[in-house]
């Protein structure tokens, strides 16, 4: 199945780049796609169609055991999945399987564990869909109402099981209080300046007294994690892409923020 990424890498490239070229691209992407999954197999994980399956499953499992970690899911916490549903533009079966999903997290004995385990064992070498795994929990939860204790007590044993720093964490929460929490970034008010400049240097993950060229460098960096074609072919569901958008936009805004206030080129 060598050519399977490559075939529709190149139709999707076709359409999305009308012509040649775009079709070119497309056959390029797909060729690193089934590079992955070549990879995954030799490391033990799961080819990316496989694990697909998986980081559908488990994101919406796991939002709804976030929703439940304080006893009880409001309506607010429930639009929130919604609005993850629709901003990933799922088909009605998806939608169907993604409610679901979020209604077995829910369960007081949904097994976190053994889910983020599985999740963890497939993603070998796919670290960058860990942390926009973690990024999509946390969009949810912030737009569902904020983070209380327990949710983030979830949240603790969401990253130490996937590996993921408590900096790393910070710094995803501080991108995303730059939009008050809600998906698409439409923010219901605006931060203050001087709390939007704080969350841009904890987004790029350095600090305030770092150099015009360090800042750069951590920008780069974070956008070179965060390409939606790398992540689409480490395993990413089609569906989910636009989460990948939205964190590229973030990280930008993020850079354009500092950018302004040091008055870089």
């Amino acid at each position: 199945m060598g050519w399977y990424g490559k075939l529709i890498g190149a139709v999707l490239g076709a359409i999305i780049g009308r012509g040649l070229l775009g079709a070119i691209v497309g056959f390029l992407i797909g060729h690193q796609f089934d590079r992955q999954s070549a990879g995954a197999r030799r490391r033990g994980g799961l080819p990316s169609r496989d694990f697909q399956m998986l980081f559908f499953r488990a994101t919406f499992q796991v939002m709804g055991h976030v929703a439940k970690a304080d006893g009880r899911v409001t309506e607010q916490e429930i639009d929130a999945a919604r609005a993850t549903m629709r901003r990933f533009s799922l088909g009605e079966a998806d939608v169907r399987r993604a409610i679901d999903l979020f209604t077995e997290g829910k369960s007081a004995d949904f097994p976190l564990e053994d889910a983020l385990d599985e999740l963890r064992a497939a993603s070998v070498g796919r670290e960058d869909l860990r942390r926009l795994f973690v990024q999509i929990q946390l969009e949810a939860a912030l737009y569902g109402g904020g983070l209380s204790a327990p949710a983030r007590s979830v949240f603790a044993r969401i990253c130490s099981a996937l590996g993921i720093s408590a900096m790393e964490f910070a710094a995803l929460e501080a991108m995303l209080r730059m939009h008050a929490g809600r998906p698409g970034g439409g923010a219901s008010q605006e931060r203050p300046a001087a709390d939007r400049l704080a969350d841009a240097y904890q987004a790029l993950g350095v600090r305030q007294d770092a150099s015009d060229a360090d800042v750069t460098l951590a920008y780069r960096r974070l956008m070179s994690q965060n390409h939606p074609d790398k992540l689409v072919a480490n395993g990413l569901p089609q569906s989910m892409v636009e989460a990948a958008h939205e964190r590229t936009r973030q990280i930008l805004e993020a850079y354009e923020i500092i950018r302004k206030h040091r008055g870089m080129k």
